[in-house]
Formats: structure tokens, sequence, C-alpha cells
């Protein structure tokens, strides 16, 4: 097995501003019908790594935990949206079917706190990233690429931060 694989990326962040920046990395790259998934315990960083996404993408809003409205879309200039959910106060898989993914998908990108409550209804095909607190503000950050679309996100993530593949 390589010990580099092209449809992954691990680092860690060292603290939240960093974390943010790395967020407006791939909110650069944000197109509508992007899935970004994001796992981690409560306080792994997600909200923040939002944050940087949001704003990378050029979002006018705020960026706030959607944890008990579930969703909050933020808008750009031109008018298109992204959407942040977070699943993790869900109870069922009725419930999160009556979330209608595919509604928010097109109508822009999916940010998706807690997707592993979503089980089947995640598309195949996402960037999926763990976050994990490692330290006061040291979060490792693993970053899974599944289908063609976020293998090439990752690519310019590599290319932006290391410059090169």
């Amino acid at each position: 097995m390589p010990i580099l694989d092209k449809h992954m990326l691990e680092f860690v962040s060292r603290s939240p501003e960093q974390t943010r920046r790395i967020g407006m990395r791939l909110g650069a790259l944000l197109q509508a019908g992007d899935v970004i998934c994001l796992q981690g315990n409560l306080g792994a960083g997600k909200t923040t790594f939002t944050q940087g996404i949001a704003q990378g993408w050029g979002s006018l809003d705020s960026v706030s935990s959607p944890t008990f409205i579930i969703v909050n879309q933020y808008r750009r200039a031109d008018g298109d949206s992204i959407f942040h959910l977070d699943t993790y106060r869900l109870d069922s898989t009725g419930e999160a079917e009556q979330l209608d993914l595919d509604s928010y998908l097109n109508e822009g990108a999916l940010i998706i706190e807690w997707p592993e409550r979503l089980g089947d209804l995640i598309p195949k095909e996402n960037l999926w990233i763990n976050l994990e607190h490692v330290a006061e503000e040291h979060r490792q950050m693993n970053f899974h690429a599944r289908g063609e679309r976020y293998d090439e996100m990752l690519n310019n993530i590599r290319d932006s931060m290391f410059g090169g593949k």
C-alpha cells in the first residue's frame, strides 16, 4: 500500500485561524451540487471550518452552527447559495429523509455536520472530512475524496497549500 493516497489528505491545523484558512481554500473551489461532509466530536472545529468555507466561497452572511434549526443558508452577491446542515439532533432516518437533500443540491452546495447520522441518504460522491481535537488548539484533519470531482478538489487544495500534488 502506498504511503501517499491520491484520495486522501491528512494534516494538523495548529489554530482556529489556520482551520478557517484551510476552509477558505476549499470554499474557493465549491460549486453547486458539491457535498462536503464534516465528521468530528463536539468542539472539533466543524463550524470554524465551515466559517472558512463560506468566507472563501464569498458568502455575504455570517456563519453559525445550525444545531437547533438544522439548516442555514448562506448567500453570495451573485445569488448562489450554500446550505449548512447540522444533523446532530435528528432522531431517526425518517427525520433525515424529510430533509430532502436533493432539493438543496439542486440549489447550491451542501455542507453537512454529523453526516454519519444520514447513512445512505448522503450522495456516494462527496468530500468527507474528519476533524479530531488533538490538543488545545490543534485539530487533525483527514480529507477523503469520494469521486473524481472531489479528487480534483483535493489536488487543488494540495497545490495551494503545499505547491504540488
